[in-house]
């Protein structure tokens, strides 16, 4: 093959951006909507920082009848976002100068079934959908939808125990089958789960199980983690039983490590961690549970989850189209596991909440899954939080941003020279949003910025960032042109 041909972005790559509905909508109880295991996470300007939304402990069955009726305690900054459902059609206008080909963006449950358990669907909810996917549309920019990104209804997790239940999994059928007849000549790309892999650090937002509801939470994870694989299955059954085109791919947050040294211990304590993290894309990519699990359920005191031939042979035969993944930084693994100490990496710097900043990484990461699954990828997030605000001309001169994006996009192209089939790339996000895992606005991603603070005081003004027009231009030019 001519290697030329990969020296540039191919023409009809897809430049974009992604968001989840949970962190820009808002609405959170209009038209109809229920409320969502997003709808709960606090934010708290004391312990902000350093305290996750996402940790397993704190949502107790208690915990979470209690945030479901709280009108005084906390603030819950992701019930208004940055009111998107309202300013859908301003937003998208500065997406589409900027020249998007594409936008990611959810389908949050709760907005179409409030409950979860309904037997008819939300019309006014099904109905906002219609009217973003034409504007994106109207705009020419492709959808990319996942269905579940972190916004299961919360009387799921509290009635059928989130994931682990297979009624939870009926339910999510329905879900399916409804979104993907309403919008099978709008949407062509479908993502079914967010950060699939985020159970074992963010097991409340991707599990929904109340802590204090079963005895094993470990075992238990895992269970609903095999009803999850079970979903995206059906999702792709169902997708190309009805022969329309559409397309299914899967993600799994970044969670390939380097060993901290070459020490021979270092290289098999962080081969084992990485071969775990590659169990969920085998599952999704290559229909099959690798062998590998057995000694890590036996080692880590798991009790294997209960699974039917049929089940397996399911998923086996419903893999994904395409393989998607969200990439921050990198990490590093020591074999000195019982301590538990977080390894740093002398080589690489990071922002003020101890993201990493690698984008030799990324190319490494992109040449790890092409070489392993052979599929096309798109990069479904990337991108560094920036506490900022406008100077006193209003403007807002984020050098950082730009340098941040440019050496992740060099390294992009290296990948594509390597012979990687990268095919789309959606940084997070392209207007400031709420943190998901912190629930503020301080940490900003966007190239739009948005004046609403931590607790949603402000204008709602969209300023555009030096970095807005840094990305036009790198679109303008597939990539070409990056200074």
């Amino acid at each position: 093959m001519n290697k030329s041909s990969y020296k540039m972005f191919p023409e009809n790559f897809l430049w974009g951006g992604a968001f989840a509905a949970n962190q820009f909508e808002g609405a959170w109880n209009e038209d109809g909507k229920g409320i969502s295991v997003a709808d709960i996470h606090v934010y708290d300007s004391k312990i902000n920082r350093l305290k996750s939304n996402t940790k397993n402990d704190e949502f107790t069955m208690q915990e979470l009848a209690f945030r479901k009726t709280d009108k005084d305690k906390y603030y819950y900054p992701k019930r208004k976002g940055i009111n998107f459902y309202h300013t859908y059609k301003e937003d998208l206008k500065y997406l589409k100068e900027m020249g998007f080909k594409t936008v990611r963006t959810s389908i949050a449950w709760s907005r179409i079934f409030p409950n979860g358990d309904e037997e008819s669907p939300n019309e006014k909810g099904l109905q906002f959908y219609d009217n973003l996917f034409d504007e994106m549309i109207r705009d020419g920019m492709i959808p990319l939808v996942t269905i579940s990104h972190y916004e299961m209804p919360l009387n799921l997790s509290l009635t059928e125990k989130g994931w682990l239940s297979k009624n939870t999994l009926i339910y999510f059928k329905k879900f399916v089958d409804v979104i993907m007849e309403r919008y099978k000549n709008k949407v062509k790309y479908w993502i079914t789960f967010n950060q699939i892999n985020t159970m074992f650090g963010e097991g409340y937002n991707s599990l929904s199980i109340p802590y204090d509801s079963v005895d094993d939470f470990a075992s238990a994870s895992f269970q609903a983690l095999h009803n999850q694989f079970l979903a995206s299955a059906y999702a792709k059954k169902k997708m190309d039983e009805m022969n329309t085109g559409m397309k299914m791919g899967c993600m799994v947050c970044n969670g390939i490590l380097y060993p901290f040294n070459c020490d021979p211990k270092e290289i098999m304590a962080t081969y084992k961690k990485n071969q775990l993290q590659y169990m969920f894309l085998d599952v999704l990519c290559r229909g099959k549970y690798p062998r590998s699990l057995g000694r890590y359920f036996e080692e880590n005191h798991i009790q294997p989850f209960i699974y039917t031939e049929d089940e397996l042979k399911l998923i086996e035969e419903n893999t994904c189209d395409f393989l998607t993944f969200s990439y921050y930084g990198s990490g590093v693994c020591s074999s000195d596991l019982e301590s538990n100490q977080k390894r740093v990496n002398p080589y690489i710097s990071a922002n003020e909440w101890g993201w990493v900043n690698d984008p030799i990484g990324l190319r490494y990461v992109l040449n790890e899954y092409y070489d392993r699954y052979q599929l096309p990828i798109m990069i479904t997030e990337n991108g560094s939080g920036f506490d900022e605000k406008p100077n006193e001309e209003g403007k807002i001169h984020d050098n950082y941003r730009i340098e941040y994006f440019r050496e992740h996009i060099k390294q992009m192209k290296e990948a594509i020279m390597d012979g990687v089939e990268l095919i789309a790339y959606y940084p997070w996000a392209p207007i400031d949003i709420v943190s998901c895992t912190s629930s503020e606005m301080t940490k900003r991603y966007g190239f739009v910025y948005v004046d609403y603070d931590d607790f949603g005081n402000g204008t709602g003004q969209r300023i555009r960032k030096d970095s807005f027009y840094w990305y036009k231009h790198v679109i303008e030019t597939n990539g070409e042109e990056l200074e």
